[in-house]
């Protein structure tokens, strides 16, 4: 009797395993696949353009010597701050004091021989009117007369030839005013010495080039060059926002607008100038990485910023203050009308596939236009798709 309970009863448990295994097979629905998602949200979304750039000051001027010598002054040192028509040094002027006198000696000696001629002139031109009046052939002869008139225009050529000697010698005296003049060494502008090329007491040599003596620099406004590179910077445009922070304070954000891209990149100096040697050196610039400086300006009043200074630029090409967004991952194929399929959870557990148009996207969130309302919970990726069997698969949500 005991032994028949428990065939009885190990039948039924052994049918009802059975009718478990039919439904999990045969009868149930596919499992729930699990998937990450995420909600569909508002916020500021924005297409930009990374870029490295440097900082300089607006107004960057070198202060050189153009005349040679001994710098005998030099009355500012780093840091200090220098206004225009200031005296920053003072080169030795003796050579340039006596290029001064010798010119205005010769410059008087011309005078006094113009002087000499002029009476010289005035002699002959009696003597001429003196013939002229007598009358050639009458009171007086031919001979006298002709001898005459040409000794007037002998002394008039005399007197014209100074008086041009004069006018070369008056520009001698004004060159070496000038020359004794670049001696001392004015500020240009308003600023401040950021470096000082030329110690007192060195030897400048302007004969060839002009020697740098400080470097002045206004820092109250300071232009970025940010550079762009080639495939960004037909995208990039004046008055674009722009916003970059520097290295030593990565939280302050400074803002600003795009002045201007210029035209060609700085390498193209190099270009022309290797253009006339070897063509080997040429082409090997095509491997090089072509970059577009932009420029722009910020206000500098507490002199935060610094000269060389390097800063992260942020172009903005394009931005929404508040529009629908979804990350980029959770777009599908792209139909044949320009909508993308985006598969969404819904609240009953259930994934269905939308058909979304979207506008801005910047690769990592993009701008939904239509197709799907915030809060919405949209799929970017799944962990474990069902099958059949019950087993898992790792893999991208399936389009």
């Amino acid at each position: 009797m005991f032994t028949t309970r428990r065939i009885v009863i190990g039948g039924a448990v052994a049918g009802a395993l059975i009718l478990l295994l039919v439904w999990k097979l045969f009868l149930s629905g596919p499992a729930t696949p699990d998937v990450a998602t995420v909600k569909v949200s508002r916020g500021a979304l924005e297409r930009t353009v990374e870029a490295t750039g440097t900082l300089e000051p607006k107004e960057l001027v070198s202060v050189g010597a153009q005349v040679s010598g001994r710098l005998d002054e030099l009355n500012f040192g780093v840091g200090d701050v220098v206004h225009k028509g200031d005296l920053i040094g003072l080169i030795d002027p003796r050579t340039q004091t006596n290029s001064l006198e010798t010119a205005r000696a010769d410059l008087a000696n011309m005078k006094a021989q113009a002087a000499g001629a002029q009476a010289t002139l005035a002699r002959t031109r009696l003597a001429f009117e003196r013939q002229k009046a007598l009358g050639a052939g009458e009171a007086t002869s031919q001979q006298d007369f002709e001898t005459a008139r040409q000794e007037l225009q002998s002394a008039q050529a005399s007197y014209d030839a100074l008086q041009a000697q004069i006018r070369s010698a008056s520009v001698s005296v004004n060159t070496a005013e000038v020359q004794l003049g670049y001696t001392k060494i004015t500020a240009p502008m308003d600023g401040v010495v950021v470096a000082v090329v030329t110690k007192q007491g060195q030897t400048v040599n302007a004969a060839q080039s002009a020697p740098t003596i400080v470097i002045l620099a206004k820092l109250d406004v300071m232009t970025i060059k940010a550079e762009v590179s080639e495939a960004d910077v037909i995208n990039v445009k004046p008055d674009l926002p722009v916003y970059f922070t520097i290295l030593g304070d990565p939280d302050k954000r400074y803002e600003a607008k795009l002045r201007m891209i210029e035209p060609a990149p700085e390498s193209i100096v190099d270009e022309v100038s290797s253009s006339s040697s070897t063509s080997s050196s040429s082409s090997t610039s095509t491997d090089t990485a072509i970059y577009y400086n932009a420029l722009f300006e910020v206000p500098n009043d507490d002199k935060r910023l610094r000269a060389l200074m390097t800063a992260k630029v942020t172009i903005v090409l394009d931005r929404r203050a508040n529009a629908l967004t979804i990350p980029a991952t959770a777009l599908g194929a792209r139909g044949k009308d320009g909508a993308y399929a985006v598969r969404v959870k819904t609240e009953d557990g259930r994934i269905e596939t939308r058909q979304v148009r979207i506008g801005l996207n910047n690769n990592v969130n993009v701008e939904v236009l239509s197709g799907l309302r915030e809060g919405e919970a949209v799929v970017i990726g799944e962990a474990k798709a069902a099958s059949t069997s019950g087993g898992g698969r790792m893999g991208p949500p399936p389009f």
